[in-house]
């Protein structure tokens, strides 16, 4: 597929109606004539990659690097608004679902040459969010995913010793704890207002997600129709609570007492976990069933975006380049949890022994990219929505297919438009 990139007057005619532009970062020079760099880092990574800067900085006295720490609540609006305003910094963290929409407003610096060995070593599904026309430009930075939190003790209970694998068995599993669990108890928890669980088991299908170049639905395929189902059906015979997530007092309290065995998340939770759960409390993390095997799952993660923008492009990709070596995401690990996103991290000994993130690996590996259009946020956020009210009773799966993808169809027809429009595909 061949990206347009706008120019620059239509990608800002695209951002009318954002806020006053930022003030100039990463210009102008330094006193001690240092080379400056600016990088922004969303969250938790805004606090911890400081502690990354002074080896960084021995090791290329020449560049100064200046961390930004900006709030993931306002980071996408806040790149947007920059780049309006031709102020982006030098290198940013993005989420890997917004480097399509980054790379559609012609911001981002593809991967050079000389730093191609960057995406060597890397999982291929979450390398391949961060391609564009089959070229990087962002380079994954931490990954994660999500798979099973499950009870082990409750599991084993339920006459299981480990978490099947097809969606018949683990169906069949969940059966038997709910029998095992006590009365108002559930097996696995599907918050209704989250999209990530349906999401998983759409990725088990065959077909795409979306078609036509992705710009159009196709979530009446037959794979998204049987996962639509296999997801009712686990409300319809009383598996799952019909509960949004803010009903939920706190996760760990309710997974310890019982109220479900089975529970979908990342690698951020491996910690609140260790931290909240009583030690008696036996518990595991497990891939994700597929409808005859071991499933995939969506890749996640942040990724390094240097813009095209900089003026320092070299310093740029030596600040990337440090914070892909294996030792840099061994120690980002130790600081923030974050899984590396180059494989051979993952063999150093506080990886490699430690049983509930070795699964996250084996999961990353099956990992089925999504789809790259800038739209795919809002197009989720609608199916949830169509979701929500199948498993209320308003829809059967063919009809929430069908909605689905009228809506996904409707966030699409700008696409369609410039795809007709530029002659391209």
């Amino acid at each position: 597929m061949t990206l347009i990139r706008p120019d620059r007057r239509t990608a800002l005619g695209w951002l009318a109606g954002s806020t006053a532009a930022l003030a100039t970062a990463g210009c102008g020079g330094r006193s001690d004539g240092r080379t400056p760099l600016t990088f922004w880092a969303m969250g938790a990574e805004g606090t911890a990659v400081p502690q990354l800067v002074p080896e960084f900085e021995r090791r290329n006295p020449g560049i100064a690097v200046e961390v930004q720490a900006v709030p993931w609540t306002a980071a996408h609006q806040k790149l947007l608004t920059a780049y309006a305003g031709d102020s982006l910094p030098d290198i940013s963290q993005i989420g890997n679902t917004w480097v399509s929409e980054m790379a559609a407003i012609g911001a981002l610096s593809a991967t050079p040459a000389f730093a191609s060995d960057l995406l060597t070593d890397q999982f291929p599904a979450v390398l391949e969010t961060n391609r564009v026309d089959g070229q990087a430009v962002a380079t994954p930075w931490y990954v994660d995913t999500r798979l099973l939190f499950c009870r082990t003790d409750i599991l084993s209970r339920a006459g299981y010793d480990t978490v099947p694998t097809t969606w018949a068995e683990w169906k069949a599993s969940m059966h038997a704890i709910k029998r095992v669990a006590g009365d108002g108890n559930f097996a696995i928890l599907l918050p209704v207002n989250e999209f990530e669980q349906l999401l998983t088991f759409g990725l088990q299908a065959d077909e795409p997600l979306l078609a036509d170049q992705a710009t159009r639905g196709n979530f009446s395929s037959p794979g998204f129709i049987a996962a639509l189902a296999f997801y009712k059906s686990l409300f319809d015979e009383g598996l799952a609570p019909l509960v949004s997530a803010t009903q939920i007092s706190n996760v760990w309290t309710e997974f310890q007492r019982g109220y479900f065995s089975f529970y979908f998340s990342g690698p951020w939770s491996i910690g609140d976990f260790r931290r909240r759960l009583p030690p008696e409390t036996q518990w595991a993390t497990a891939g994700i069933p597929g409808p005859t095997g071991p499933g995939a799952s969506a890749p996640g993660g942040s990724s390094l975006a240097v813009f095209r923008s900089t003026r320092h492009p070299e310093a740029a990709w030596a600040w990337v380049r440090y914070l892909l070596e294996p030792e840099t995401q061994v120690r980002f690990n130790q600081i923030t949890g974050s899984l590396p996103a180059r494989q051979s991290a993952w063999e150093a000994p506080a990886l490699a022994s430690d049983p509930m993130i070795q699964p996250f690996k084996a999961q990353l590996a099956r990992a089925e990219a999504v789809p790259k259009a800038p739209e795919w946020e809002r197009i989720v956020t609608e199916m949830q929505i169509v979701a929500e009210r199948m498993v209320r009773g308003e829809y059967t799966p063919e009809p929430a297919a069908a909605e689905i993808d009228r809506r996904a169809d409707r966030l699409l027809e700008k696409r369609r438009w410039m795809l007709e429009r530029g002659g391209a595909s």
